[in-house]
């Protein structure tokens, strides 16, 4: 248990840490010098009652939080709950304890379990605003603690109950309810690493059009979850991180199940900065589809409008063209909007795309056999690679197009590495040096550069 502490304390010698983060670090070492306890356990459970001796408006907090979760867990109908493998003493040998962030709530620390796996720590931040302006406003650091941990209680309830390839993994947790006001719970989740939208500008069309299939894949999930349709109330990018190139939410602790409620349609406005949609009140008293139409267009102000129209395919932009005017609009659902996203992806795998094109290949000598040492060559964009310009195709035909479209190519080859649809990628070269024989590979040659080049 103490390993946990010592690394804390490494981390402490090894960085220039902010007052905030120092204590964050601390709340992480003393719960993992309690995690041995006997009210320690893997399970969430269900907290009891606030002690008495808190002000009364604390205690009404609490008493609203502690029936948020209850209702939450109803919600879900019995349902398995993934609670994960890992559990307190797993958490009291974790090192090399490093914080990666912090927010209004919650603290994120990097730690490495006993086998050597890396997973992120989320635990209540005791110097973050929330816990302050409730200290602020209670004089009771304990009790605001544990409004604080409220929060990550149903973030892991939610993990618990919600799977699905956008949502982060919950490896497990650590709990203790013992006797005093405070709850100290710690989860334990994937490592991801946070998304930088301005490093994602500058990939290919083809990576930033997986991104927003995730995304939507995501929010059809949440529309028609087990628990009923979610809203993430903040939906901004740094609730998102990539894991293996695949985007994750990992900010799950202001999500709801709740539908606002309404007498009319005068009350079911969404409102946003720079627009506002009206929408329809249920014979049930509920704003039809609100929260699923506040995760699509929070989708398309944050994700679409930025990473999908930049480089795509002009076959393709018809297409994406239409799906921005749409979601844009509020004028699809979740469901149509899958659905669209889901034609253009059948139409850049197949190739149906390039219909209608002049065939070029033609125009390109094979040398088959042989294939081009990998060297700096000239730069296009955007590329999978920096040192020169490796571009996604459907076939050689394709890759004929775009060396006749770029002025310095004058010969490619097709090459043994594929993307994440499956699509070949494609190495374009300004000039027929180094040649190695490859019985596997074949270099297409522009005719041009062939009669002026010894082959």
């Amino acid at each position: 248990m103490a390993a946990a502490a010592a690394a804390v304390v490494r981390a402490w010698r090894g960085a220039r840490l902010s007052a905030a983060a120092l204590l964050a670090l601390l709340a992480l070492a003393l719960l993992a010098l309690t995690a041995g306890r006997g009210g320690g356990g893997s399970g969430v459970g269900q907290p009891g009652s606030p002690p008495p001796l808190l002000p009364p408006g604390l205690r009404e907090e609490l008493r609203q939080r502690r029936h948020d979760l209850r209702r939450l867990e109803a919600a879900a109908g019995g349902g398995e709950a993934a609670t994960g493998g890992l559990g307190c003493g797993d958490l009291s040998l974790a090192t090399g304890v490093s914080v990666l962030g912090w927010g209004f709530t919650k603290v994120v620390a990097r730690a490495a379990l006993a086998g050597g796996d890396a997973v992120a720590l989320k635990s209540v931040h005791g110097a973050g605003r929330e816990v302050r302006q409730c200290v602020q406003r209670y004089g009771a650091p304990a009790g605001c603690r544990r409004l604080a941990a409220y929060k990550l209680l149903k973030e892991v309830t939610l993990l618990q109950r919600l799977r699905h390839p956008g949502i982060v993994q919950l490896h497990g947790q650590c709990y203790d309810n013992s006797g005093d006001p405070e709850i100290r719970v710690t989860a334990m989740l994937e490592l991801g690493s946070p998304l930088e939208m301005i490093q994602l500008l500058q990939t290919p069309w083809e990576e930033r059009f997986k991104i927003c299939l995730s995304l939507v894949k995501l929010l059809f999930y949440l529309a028609h979850s087990p628990l009923g349709s979610i809203v993430l109330l903040d939906f901004q990018p740094r609730q998102f991180v990539m894991v293996d190139g695949n985007l994750k939410v990992t900010d799950m602790d202001d999500a709801s199940t709740e539908e606002l409620s309404c007498k009319e349609d005068n009350d079911c406005t969404l409102d946003f900065p720079t627009k506002s949609f009206p929408l329809k009140c249920s014979a049930v008293g509920k704003c039809e589809g609100i929260n699923e139409k506040k995760n699509l267009f929070n989708a398309y102000r944050y994700f679409f409008t930025y990473l999908l129209p930049h480089s795509a395919p002009s076959a393709l932009q018809p297409f994406l063209s239409d799906i921005l005017n749409a979601t844009g609009d509020l004028r699809y659902g979740i469901n149509e909007t899958l659905n669209a996203f889901e034609k253009v992806l059948h139409l850049y795998k197949s190739g149906l795309y390039l219909q209608k094109r002049p065939l070029l290949l033609k125009d390109y000598v094979s040398l088959k056999g042989f294939r081009m040492v990998e060297r700096e060559d000239y730069k296009c964009w955007p590329s999978y690679s920096h040192l020169g310009c490796l571009l996604s195709v459907h076939s050689a035909e394709e890759a004929a197009a775009i060396c006749n479209s770029q002025s310095q190519c004058q010969s490619f080859i097709i090459t043994q590495q594929r993307t994440w649809t499956g699509r070949p990628l494609a190495s374009f070269q300004s000039s027929l040096t180094d040649l190695i024989p490859d019985a596997s590979a074949v270099v297409y040659v522009k005719r041009s550069a062939s009669s002026g080049e010894r082959l």
